[in-house]
């Protein structure tokens, strides 16, 4: 299984149009994205032209008509989370959140075998013992280059995408 990782955003649509082609064309069924949508329109966007399910935790620069949640909520393909979104692929137990202090409380856990953020728009990766935390990047190409991730649950390899590199 393939999953795209993404974080921040923020509005760029036609990045985005750029990321969701990619993902069709590859036949990704998830999607994790980090946070900063930054508008109900642009989770409209994504529901609207990915087909799999979407794994959704909310950033310091979204919108709040969803974000008053006591535990997760669905909304379309996407499931929400307020703060932090947990979920397994092929047993391996993650996490994903916006803020990277927070991916490293999560990581330092031992609960997980990855954890995913976004907020600084640098892709990144560390080893917190046992625990990968990745940052993908940003989709909105803000201070760095527009990428997301593909993870392979099958052999548990991770491609850096540039954005810009795609139709």
């Amino acid at each position: 299984m393939q999953i795209a990782i993404t974080s921040d955003i923020h509005n760029n649509e036609v990045n985005l149009g750029k990321v969701l082609r990619y993902c069709a064309e590859q036949k990704i069924t998830a999607l994790i994205c980090c946070g900063d949508l930054a508008s109900k329109e642009i989770l409209d966007l994504i529901n609207d032209n990915f087909s799999g399910t979407i794994y959704y935790t909310f950033g310091n620069a979204d919108y709040t008509e969803l974000r008053e949640l006591d535990s997760v909520k669905k909304y379309r393909n996407t499931f929400l989370y307020k703060n932090f979104g947990e979920v397994n692929f092929d047993k391996n137990p993650i996490a994903f959140v916006h803020f990277p202090q927070e991916a490293r409380k999560l990581a330092e856990t031992k609960k997980y075998s990855l954890v995913f953020y976004g907020h600084t728009h640098k892709p990144w990766e560390e080893m917190i013992g046992n625990c990968k935390m990745l940052n993908p990047g940003n989709i909105a190409g803000e201070i760095y280059l527009p990428t997301f991730a593909i993870w392979n649950t099958e052999n548990d390899n991770f491609k850096l995408i540039r954005v810009h590199e795609l139709k």
